[in-house]
């Protein structure tokens, strides 16, 4: 179980969390000056916060990933998603950590 204000551990990708990768997916092109053919969510870590923040490693192309830092509010105030941050020239063997 996830401490609260912790990170979780590195879990594989659900279609949940592709979804939500979906969701930003203009907005983290347009952050990084891209268009990508590939944008598969291969893994990720959770923080409980006054909501989830997710850190998820999304591979955009044959060895290029980037970590997506995204905010989903509570049940109470509707679920809403926003990107947090984004991190390009990642690689398939770097792990997720924490980042602003």
């Amino acid at each position: 179980m996830p401490i609260c204000g912790g990170l979780g551990g590195a879990k594989p990708a659900t279609e949940e969390v592709q979804g939500l990768c979906d969701k930003v997916k203009a907005e983290v092109e347009e952050k990084h000056g891209k268009t990508y053919a590939t944008y598969v969510a291969t893994e990720y870590k959770t923080q409980i916060v006054a909501g989830t923040n997710y850190f998820v490693k999304v591979q955009v192309g044959d060895d290029e990933y980037i970590h997506l830092r995204m905010y989903k509010t509570l049940p109470h105030e509707g679920e809403k998603l926003s990107l947090s941050a984004s991190q390009a020239g990642k690689t398939k063997e770097e792990e997720i950590v924490h980042f602003q």
